[in-house]
């Protein structure tokens, strides 16, 4: 059955490989996936260790659900101590790799040390096998795919792999699978570059029995047409991700110029409906696909439609991509966002942080704050397409001082520009934000205070706060599998209640990660998806484990507590700017500019902003500090983390 999938443990300094099976008081304790990751890299990680050393655990797994009948559970987790951070290192992607990896026998790899040379690894039903890749080191992401494909003679071969941005160390690279599938966040493709491990490879074809397979079946047949006929899926099913650039964009919800506004003008050629023009001219009316299992199919495929790169094949681009090539350095325009994307899928880049970062750097220039001199000549001002594109590359590779300075994160860079260069540096605990401006919502604004990996829009966003749902119909959300008595406010500018809800959502996206499922089919942008109520018969048909709402819960609650548990190992203090639950300043001093009215003139107020930080950590079980307190740790059972049961 699914429970079957063992977790292997490899040293790619000795190659020696130990796979054991993960027992069943570890699953109900920790489920797997992300959750299970959390456990594992707080219990096989030394405090202090170097993110880019051979003993920081490189950590990739599927969720309990991956590759059964569960809809949608494609996503691959990636976890480490992350080099741009210091902290949680955390990232989720799409596709195909982690339902392969089930069928090869495994659900949790734990990979520590260094290779001599580079390698990959090849994962075949329950074997694996350390191969060489000397030959394919240097390789974009997508012919190291090709690569290992022809090598392996083999077409359905999955392969997680880093591109050129991993191999130099880049402390935001990413991990990659199929063209555009990207765990961007905190990189994870630096720890995998700082090992030499250029690939894992996965093919299986192991069956995984299922406990009850029928009544799995039938009642996956309601989530999908619960989760279909919701209007946003069914929006992103032809309009994709950008759909969401359309709406925040039109209200006044995303920043340009880096955080000097809060609108990106006279852009109609990167809205939604401009892009999918592009994809259907250059790919057809069928240009919408999907991830293993899912249904509503927000991928969507396109060829650059001019420039030099004219022709060339991509897959996307997400509303990231959107924010970070076209609204943030202020260069909405279609072949920037279009090229930006290709770039950072093949280098393997995360987009956000490379947008924010080019941005941040564009204002330190305009500023006077960093020179043509640093730039070699780049004119670094906002607007211009080809100063963006340029600097993704010279990132990738390092080239010329602020490439190379900007290489290592925002923090390390501030330190080497100098001057006040931090006060405009867009981020939280060392990862820059997305491009949304939360100075009009208090709710997201502490949600990306307070993320666990850094400032975070995938960590506990309540995003249907925009949508002014009644106050019963919040209460009827908010108030399961836990009851919640206190007030909440159908107004996305109020500050009361929106500490529960925050806290709410980030148990709701923890209890998805641990399942393996994507965000887009929980409470995540539609308030009638699944969530705790649907899934212990999800797990129970196909897992055979029995779970209340309740029990996923505490799960949940317990799993995010050991993400604060490392962080806190690792330097985390409440109000530190570095490393700490607190924004930028500007979110406190610089009201919107632009926008609908009731964005205008908005900003946080940091009385209000404060109070809410103590009334989450309140909801957490945590001091005022924002450490656990003794209580809770026992509450949730965590008291003698770590414990090295697995």
């Amino acid at each position: 059955m699914a429970l079957d999938r063992k977790i292997a443990y490899i040293n790619l300094t000795t190659g020696d490989v130990e796979v054991k099976s993960i027992p069943l008081d570890v699953r109900r304790k920790f489920i797997g996936g992300r959750g299970l990751d959390a456990y594992l890299l707080l219990n096989h990680s030394k405090k202090g260790c170097d993110p880019l050393g051979p003993a920081n655990p490189l950590i990739v797994s599927g969720g309990i659900l991956t590759a059964t009948c569960a809809s949608a559970t494609a996503r691959t987790h990636i976890m480490a101590k992350s080099p741009l951070t210091g902290l949680l290192g955390s990232a989720n992607m799409g596709g195909f790799f982690a339902p392969e990896m089930a069928w090869a026998g495994f659900h949790h790899l734990v990979i520590k040390g260094k290779a001599k040379n580079p390698i990959y690894l090849f994962i075949k039903n329950g074997t694996i096998e350390i191969r060489d890749a000397e030959n394919i080191w240097g390789k974009t992401t997508t012919d190291t795919q090709w690569a290992i494909q022809d090598e392996l003679n083999d077409k359905e071969v999955k392969s997680l792999v880093i591109g050129p941005a991993g191999e130099n160390l880049v402390a935001f690279a990413n991990v990659m699978t199929g063209i555009k599938n990207a765990g961007g966040r905190t990189g994870m493709g630096a720890v995998m570059g700082s090992k030499n491990l250029k690939a894992i490879a996965c093919r299986g074809t192991m069956d995984i029995n299922i406990a009850h397979p029928v009544e799995a079946l039938e009642y996956n047949k309601r989530f999908i047409d619960q989760i279909t006929s919701a209007k946003v899926n069914r929006t992103q099913g032809t309009l994709g991700t950008p759909m969401i650039w359309g709406a925040t964009n039109s209200w006044g919800g995303v920043r340009t110029r880096n955080f000097q506004y809060n609108q990106c003008e006279y852009a109609d050629d990167i809205e939604p409906e401009a892009i999918d023009e592009i994809c259907e001219e250059t790919m057809g009316p069928y240009h919408m696909a999907g991830c293993f299992g899912c249904q509503v199919h927000c991928r969507a495929q396109y060829r650059i439609p001019s420039g030099p790169l004219k022709g060339t094949y991509d897959e996307g681009p997400e509303y990231t991509s959107q924010g970070a090539f076209g609204g943030e350095p202020d260069t909405p325009r279609a072949e920037t966002v279009l090229v930006g994307n290709h770039l950072v899928d093949q280098y393997g880049m995360d987009n956000l942080e490379v947008g924010s970062l080019i941005s941040w750097a564009m204002e330190l220039y305009e500023e006077g704050i960093i020179t043509s001199k640093e730039t070699d000549g780049l004119d670094l001002r906002f607007g211009n397409d080809e100063a963006v594109l340029e600097m993704v590359e010279r990132i990738c590779y390092r080239k010329g001082k602020v490439a190379d300075t900007l290489a290592n994160g925002g923090i390390q860079a501030s330190k080497i520009f100098g001057k006040n260069s931090f006060d405009y540096l867009i981020q939280v605990k060392g990862m820059s934000n997305l491009h949304s401006d939360e100075r009009a919502t208090p709710a997201l604004a502490l949600n990306v205070a307070t993320s666990s990996r850094g400032s975070d829009h995938l960590r506990s966003r309540p995003a249907i706060d925009l949508y002014h749902l009644p106050e019963k119909v919040l209460h009827k959300i908010y108030g399961n599998p836990v009851p919640y008595k206190g007030k909440l406010s159908s107004e996305h500018t109020e500050y009361v209640g929106k500490a529960w809800q925050v806290f709410w959502q980030e148990n709701c996206y923890m209890g998805v990660d641990c399942l393996g499922i994507c965000k887009y089919h929980t409470t995540f942008l539609g308030a009638t998806l699944p969530n705790f109520e649907d899934w212990p018969k999800v797990l129970y048909y196909n897992t055979g484990l029995e779970f209340t709402p309740t029990e996923i819960w505490d799960i949940s609650e317990r799993c995010n507590m050991l993400e604060r548990l490392f962080n806190i190992r690792e330097g985390l203090t409440r109000d530190d700017l570095e490393k700490g639950d607190m924004l930028n300043h500007r979110y406190f001093d610089e009201p919107c500019r632009r926008g609908a009215p009731d964005v205008v003139g908005t900003m946080i107020d940091k009385k209000k902003f404060i109070k809410m930080i103590d009334e989450f950590y309140e909801h957490k079980g945590l001091d005022k500090k924002g450490n656990p307190k003794p209580e809770t740790l026992k509450r949730l059972e965590i008291e003698n983390e770590p414990s090295h049961m697995l």
